[in-house]
C-alpha cells in the first residue's frame, strides 16, 4: 500500500457537461475512500495560472467553488504552482518531512511519461513510485488527450531540465551565506578552498544546506546537488562544467588526470588549467596539494583506512613522478575532519595508529580508543619529505571537529547514514 498518493490535475480542463463534473467527483471520492485509511499523505497537484482559451472548457479554478468540489478538496492537501517543477519539489518536501518513500502517482495516461521525466530529475532511488491511470474511469467525460502516448522528445527533456534548473535557481539559500575556508599558504595561482554546510538549497536536516554529493541511498537528487555546485562555483570563481570528484574507495589509488580514469580512486592530480578537482569529506579528511613552482595540484580523500594506506603521500609521490615536483615545493592543506574527541576505533584497528606514533591514540587501553587521523597524516607527510611549515592542519576553522560543529559541517559520525558532504577543491587559474 502506498504511503503517499499524488493525483495529477495539473492543467486539467473539463468540458461543460454535468456528467463530466460528477465523474470527477466520483473518481476523487473513490481515490480518497480507497487510500485514506492507510496512506499518510494524500495530495492533489494543480496549476495555479491556467490560461483561459474560450474553447468551451473549464479549468478546476472555474469550477471548484460549487458542485461539492470544495468540500471534497478539504480531504486532500493541495499544491498549486505555475510549474510542474515547483509543484513536485514542494510535494517532495512534504513527503520528506513525513519520511515517506512509497508513492503512488495517479496521472492522466497522456501525462505519465512526462511526469516520470520530472520525477527522475527530482527524486532518487530512495523512493519507490507506481503509476495509475487517472482517466480509466472517466472514458470520454474529460477533454480527450492526444491519441498517442510517447516518451518525451529530446527537446521536451531539455525543456524539463531547464524548468527544473530555473526553479531551483530561484530558491533562497538556507542556513546563511555560502562560506569557503581558504589557506594563506596557497598563492593566487590557484583557486582553492573547503566548503562548509551553509549557502545551499538542500533542505533535509542532515543534508542542509550545501550538500555536494548525491547517491541512490540519499534523498538529495543530482539536480539539487548540481545547483549547490553552481552556487559554489560562482562564489569561488571556477567552471562548474569542469569539476571532477574523487571516486572514493578508502584506499590509496591516484588518478593522473589525462590518463584513463580508474573505476575508483582516493586521489587526483593535474597540471591542466581551468579544471577543478575535489575531495569529498564528512569526517574523513579532504586534502589539497599545490606546487606553485611546477603549477600542479592534487586532492586526496583520507579516512582512517586511507590514512594508514598512505593516500596523502601516494598523491605527493604521483605529483613528483608525473610533473617533476620537488618535495620542498609542495604545500599540503588538511581540511576539516572528525577530531580525536569524537572518533574511535576498535583497539585492533587503533593499534596501527599507536604503532605509527603513540600520540595518535588516546585511551589506548580501552576497548575503543580515540584516534587522531589528522596527526597521523601530518606524521606520514613529514616522514615522506614534506616540510613541516608547508603543512597546514590547524588554525581557524580548518581544525574544528566536524562532529562537534553541526552548525558548520556535515558529519557521518554524528548524523548517521543520511549524512551530507562537504568538499575540498583546487584548480589552476586559466
Amino acid at each position: 500500500m502506498a504511503e503517499a498518493v499524488l493525483i495529477d490535475l495539473f492543467g486539467l480542463k473539463l468540458n461543460s457537461q454535468k456528467n463530466c463534473h460528477q465523474t470527477l467527483l466520483k473518481t476523487l471520492n473513490g481515490i480518497h475512500h480507497h487510500h485514506a485509511p492507510k496512506a499518510k499523505f494524500l495530495c492533489i497537484m494543480r496549476c495555479s495560472n491556467v490560461t483561459k482559451e474560450g474553447d468551451g472548457e473549464q479549468d478546476l479554478g472555474d469550477w471548484e467553488a460549487g458542485n461539492g468540489f470544495s468540500l471534497l478538496m478539504r480531504e486532500f492537501e493541495t499544491v498549486s504552482n505555475p510549474s510542474v517543477a515547483a509543484c513536485l519539489y514542494t510535494i517532495k518536501q512534504k513527503i520528506d518531512e513525513k519520511n515517506l518513500s512509497h508513492i503512488k502517482v495517479i496521472v492522466p495516461e497522456h501525462r505519465k511519461m512526462l511526469m516520470k521525466a520530472f520525477i527522475d530529475h527530482l527524486f532518487t532511488k530512495v523512493y519507490d513510485f507506481e503509476f495509475e491511470d487517472l482517466q480509466v474511469a472517466w472514458r470520454e467525460n474529460l477533454s480527450k488527450p492526444s491519441p498517442e502516448v510517447n516518451a518525451p522528445t529530446t527537446h521536451q527533456l531539455e525543456e524539463i531540465q531547464g524548468e527544473i534548473e530555473t526553479y531551483l535557481r530561484s530558491l533562497p539559500a538556507l542556513k546563511g551565506d555560502l562560506t569557503i575556508i581558504t589557506s594563506p599558504l596557497i598563492p593566487d595561482t590557484f583557486i582553492h578552498g573547503f566548503t562548509t554546510r551553509t549557502g545551499g538549497i538542500s533542505y533535509i536536516p542532515t543534508l542542509s544546506s550545501l550538500n555536494l554529493f548525491s547517491s541512490s541511498k540519499r534523498r538529495d537528487p543530482k539536480a539539487v546537488v548540481q545547483e549547490n555546485l553552481r552556487r559554489l562555483a560562482k562564489a569561488a570563481g571556477f567552471n562548474a562544467e569542469k569539476f571532477y570528484r574523487i571516486k572514493t574507495d578508502h584506499a590509496n589509488g591516484v588518478w593522473v588526470m589525462g590518463r584513463k580514469e580508474p573505476e575508483s580512486y582516493d586521489g587526483i592530480i593535474t597540471n591542466q588549467r581551468g579544471v577543478t578537482i575535489t575531495a569529498l569529506g564528512a569526517d574523513c579528511i579532504p586534502i589539497i596539494f599545490a606546487d606553485p613552482a611546477k603549477k600542479a595540484c592534487g586532492v586526496a580523500h583520507s579516512g582512517w583506512k586511507g590514512t594508514l594506506l598512505g593516500v596523502a603521500m601516494a598523491t605527493v609521490n604521483a605529483m613528483v613522478a608525473e610533473y617533476g615536483c620537488n618535495l620542498e615545493d609542495i604545500i599540503v592543506i588538511l581540511g576539516p575532519s572528525v577530531g580525536p574527541c569524537c572518533f574511535t576505533l576498535p583497539r585492533e584497528s587503533a593499534t596501527s595508529f599507536h604503532n605509527l606514533h603513540p600520540s595518535c591514540v588516546r585511551q589506548f587501553d580501552s576497548m575503543n580508543p580515540y584516534v587522531d587521523i589528522r596527526k597521523a597524516t601530518r606524521i606520514l607527510l613529514e616522514r615522506g619529505g614534506i616540510l613541516p611549515q608547508n603543512i597546514q592542519d590547524q588554525k581557524g576553522d580548518l581544525d574544528l571537529c566536524t562532529s562537534c560543529h553541526p552548525d558548520k559541517f556535515f558529519s557521518h559520525v554524528r548524523d548517521g547514514l543520511n549524512f551530507g558532504t562537504q568538499t575540498g577543491f583546487i584548480s589552476i587559474r586559466e
